[in-house]
């Protein structure tokens, strides 16, 4: 097949039920930029997975994401756990709420700017990182292309999934976050980074391969996606009113410079608590630890 030549997966929920609306003007733009298509709808949490899975089977060069950041990670997934994931490519048009990713690559918010894109043969092989939890006593394997984590953040979206759809922007993390506030306690955790292992307690850990989450937070200013390092963020144990006074520095990158804050540089990671422990990956909750992340370099192709 020629590389303008895609297989386009809508999700027509992304984007607080916005997506189904917009997709009739972004499917004129592809069709304007010269891009051969066919499309297909999701029909649920998952879906996106097997429809890209089967798309690389079938021979797609190009498999298009129209949704959000969760859009993404499930095309990406696709891909990533099919045998033949190095012959195609993944581009993104961004319909989602909080489009944290295509801020780190560089892909524009903008539909028309993002079609252009997909018309052009540059891409840009990325790394992507894998997580490793536990989901009702199931070990399991999820890639990631942005970011993951565990503790509070976690907490946030697991809450955040089940606010109502129609909620935009940072609308939902924000809630998330207020509303985990009332009940959640700092963790106590093992880490183990290299030959290195520290017991301490946190608030939360976010492994991160792009530089921003939770719609707009520059939570790793530093990260690149082809460095093949995971820029690994912790928060210890800071306080409530310490985090609602600190989370405007995350939206600026001040924050870590901030003595309960702290930031490295590696390969992989180990946490493990006594405690439970909830595990996110691209903005979605996953499970619960023991968790391990680590680095595939290099493995991802993306339209830019």
């Amino acid at each position: 097949m020629s590389p303008l030549h895609a297989k386009v997966i809508v999700n027509p929920v992304a984007g607080a039920n916005s997506t189904h609306r917009k997709w009739p003007r972004i499917r004129q733009l592809l069709r304007r930029v010269g891009l051969s298509f066919d499309f297909q709808y999701t029909e649920g949490v998952g879906h996106a997975i097997e429809l890209a899975r089967a798309a690389v089977s079938d021979g797609w060069p190009l498999l298009v994401a129209v949704g959000g950041d969760g859009t993404v990670n499930e095309v990406a997934n696709g891909i990533l756990s099919s045998k033949d994931s190095a012959r195609s490519s993944i581009g993104i048009v961004s319909t989602g709420t909080g489009s944290d990713f295509i801020r780190s690559i560089g892909i524009p918010r903008d539909h028309a700017s993002a079609c252009r894109l997909l018309s052009r043969s540059q891409r840009l092989a990325i790394d992507v990182g894998v997580v490793e939890y536990s989901q009702n006593g199931r070990k399991l394997r999820r890639f990631f292309v942005n970011s993951a984590g565990v503790g509070f953040d976690a907490r946030v979206a697991e809450i955040s999934q089940h606010l109502p759809k129609r909620l935009g922007g940072t609308v939902p993390y924000i809630i998330g976050l207020l509303w985990s506030l009332a009940g959640y306690h700092n963790k106590s955790v093992v880490v183990t980074s290299g030959s290195r292992v520290e017991t301490k307690r946190i608030l939360s850990v976010v492994v991160a391969n792009g530089r921003y989450f939770g719609g707009g937070m520059l939570v790793a200013p530093g990260a690149e996606v082809n460095d093949q390092l995971l820029d690994v963020l912790t928060v210890g144990d800071m306080g409530k009113l310490e985090l609602l006074k600190a989370l405007p520095t995350i939206y600026k990158g001040t924050h870590i410079s901030h003595p309960k804050v702290s930031m490295e540089r590696a390969s992989a990671v180990e946490i493990e608590s006594s405690e439970e422990l909830l595990v996110h990956a691209d903005g979605e909750f996953l499970g619960r630890g023991p968790v391990s992340f680590s680095l595939m370099p290099a493995a991802l192709s993306i339209a830019v």
